[in-house]
């Protein structure tokens, strides 16, 4: 079966799985995790990195040739924050490609819409290609890709949580409606939740606690890419409908001789 890509504004991506960069027991395991991922766009927090040291202990290990970086703005507390870590990524040279995180609740670390909205506004006006992490909200996701945000990025359940979908009714009304594409992200905590994602038809997910505190990130980071693919091509092959009854898989019609 062909490999279907994903477009995201003007780059496509053959791997639909997007692997953050937090939490990883070294810059080692970090690397061998995502090579196993075999991921294209890797996640970095803005304010986990020196932007004015070339030699910083995370961006040394992530070539621009083998992923798109997306630099976040995790730790952004209103939409002033969030513009400023973006224009400093881009002043640095990191990128134009923002991953807009507006959370100012410590303790849940749950997006904020007014504020995200209105900084989206803001940056696309000013160039930047804007991947908001927003609550499941599809009333808020249109509103984003009205202002022209290149995908929408619903939370499963809070970051970190590895709770799995527990959005899961509001995703699916997100991924109806959307003409950009869907990412989920946040609180995707086993495989099989990625692989559930992707058959409602998620354009892709993105994990960072799930990989990076496995006992062994590694295979978990292959485990995660296998279950991307798998549910993309159950998404594409088109999933049978559920019934009430029984229907048996073989005819039934020697039962009368």
């Amino acid at each position: 079966m062909k490999k279907s890509s994903l477009q995201i504004a003007d780059k496509k991506f053959f791997s639909r799985l997007f692997v953050g960069t937090g939490k990883f027991s070294s810059p080692e395991q970090m690397v061998k995790a995502l090579k196993a991922s075999a991921t294209e766009m890797v996640t970095v927090a803005l304010r986990r990195v020196d932007l004015d040291n070339p030699e910083d202990h995370i961006m040394r290990h992530l070539s621009p040739k083998n992923y798109l970086i997306l630099p976040n703005t995790s730790g952004a507390q209103n939409a002033q924050e969030a513009i400023r870590l973006a224009m400093l990524a881009r002043a640095a040279g990191v990128s134009n490609w923002i991953k807009l995180e507006v959370t100012p609740d410590p303790n849940y670390l749950l997006p904020d819409g007014e504020e995200t909205l209105k900084a989206a506004k803001k940056l696309i006006k000013e160039g930047f290609v804007v991947l908001p992490y927003i609550q499941p909200d599809p009333v808020l996701a249109k509103k984003l890709e009205d202002a022209g945000a290149a995908t929408v990025m619903p939370l499963a359940a809070p970051i970190g949580s590895n709770k799995g979908l527990r959005a899961l009714d509001m995703i699916k009304i997100i991924i109806k409606q959307s003409l950009i594409p869907v990412v989920v992200d946040a609180g995707l905590g086993k495989p099989s939740d990625a692989a559930a994602a992707m058959e409602l038809g998620a354009d892709a997910v993105l994990i960072n606690t799930a990989i990076a505190t496995a006992r062994n990130s590694i295979l978990m980071a292959e485990a995660f890419k296998n279950a991307v693919i798998a549910g993309r091509e159950a998404f594409e092959a088109g999933i049978a409908g559920e019934l009430d009854t029984s229907s048996a898989s073989s005819p039934l019609s020697w039962l009368s001789l």
